[in-house]
């Protein structure tokens, strides 16, 4: 084996990829080398690598603040070929495909011990903390962080990490619900068509999509959405008002700025509401602590899964229950190409990489 690997790594923030040369990994212990064959491109790739998160009134976070250390390999909806093991990996086998729980923890606090990686506040995770997927090979600490493909579309699955997870995390926060209470999406790309196919796969039958863009409000509608609202002019909400019958209960922001928020919470919402938070296009919103409460408003923010919930879409996916988000294939080098189309906002579905 190769004792070099190509890594598209970002090398400064908010400036292209560039491909460099690094050492492959040798596992110990417990951990497992993965040889990446499927990556997923994700908005958080684009929001990482720009350097910043817009905290609203003006101020930013930066990523560099969370111990970020360039140069890093980006990409955490990761699929890959077991090449090798430490000597105290078991129940995964050498040449068999895995999908990758990207978001790793301590291994020592109390979230890691339930199993809630995406809750340590110590994250270490794939393509943050250290090298993802748009590296030739991935180390993973553990097997418990690794998903056999089966006979699953590894186009498709590779998608669990991030959207598949993310996805049933949300969607978890607002079920259960009568089958035709509406559902508000807000955002219809990736992770907005993923959560269309696990509410369908719960039995869910009022999916109401939102989106800017004609593209993908069409591909929601052809994914299972029961209905679709352009929501790019000034009459957004009345048209969503329109389309849902009124104040929703449930609605899952999978853009989450500023503008989505405020029009979220200026009358799309009814009493006793689920608001669940995703994306992180950001900004801030100012709320009325005391309407609040005479509303009975529950606003959850959602950070990706947890190992539960892998689990949860990998079974659903193999009993087929899970009907497969679309996807966009480009190969693994033109993964500044890819970033580019996200970017611009011309993704339908999930755009994947494949070595």
């Amino acid at each position: 084996m190769a004792t070099e690997m190509d890594v598209w790594a970002l090398t400064e923030w908010n400036t292209p990829l560039q491909k460099i040369r690094q050492p492959v990994p040798v596992p110990k212990g417990t951990e497992v080398l993965i040889k990446t064959t499927h990556a997923g491109v994700c908005h958080s790739d684009l929001h990482f690598a720009e350097g910043f998160y817009d905290m609203g009134g003006g101020k930013r976070f930066y990523v560099k603040d969370r111990g970020v250390k360039l140069p890093v390999g980006l990409g955490h909806e990761i699929l890959g070929e077991v090449v090798s093991t430490g000597p105290d990996a078991s129940g995964v086998q050498k040449g068999s495909r895995q999908i990758v729980y990207p978001w790793l923890g301590c291994g020592s606090c109390t979230r890691c011990a339930q199993q809630e990686d995406n809750l340590c506040a110590a994250q270490r995770g794939l393509g943050t903390q250290q090298h993802g997927g748009f590296a030739e090979y991935v180390l993973v600490p553990h097997p418990k962080y690794l998903f056999d493909v089966g006979n699953l579309d590894p186009l498709v699955a590779c998608t669990f990490g991030c959207s598949g997870i993310t996805t049933l995390s949300a969607v978890s926060k607002v079920l259960p619900l009568p089958p035709d209470e509406p559902v508000l999406l807000i955002g219809a790309g990736g992770l907005g068509l993923a959560a269309i196919s696990v509410l369908k796969s719960f039995g869910h039958k009022n999916i109401v999509s939102a989106d800017i863009s004609e593209d993908k409000l069409a591909t929601a509608i052809k994914a299972g959405a029961t209905k679709a609202v352009n929501t790019s002019g000034p009459d957004a909400a009345k048209k969503l008002l329109e389309a849902t019958g009124g104040p929703v209960i449930a609605v899952i922001d999978f853009v989450n700025s500023a503008g989505t928020a405020g029009m979220i919470n200026g009358g799309l919402i009814a009493k006793g509401a689920k608001w669940v938070q995703v994306g992180v296009i950001g900004g801030s919103l100012e709320v009325s602590l005391v309407a609040n409460i005479f509303r009975g408003l529950t606003m959850f923010s959602n950070i990706t899964g947890n190992l539960e919930h892998m689990q949860t879409v990998t079974d659903l996916a193999k009993e087929g229950k899970l009907n497969p988000i679309p996807v966009q294939k480009m190969a693994w080098d033109e993964v500044n190409e890819a970033m580019d189309i996200l970017r611009q906002g011309k993704a339908t579905g999930r755009i994947i990489l494949v070595k």
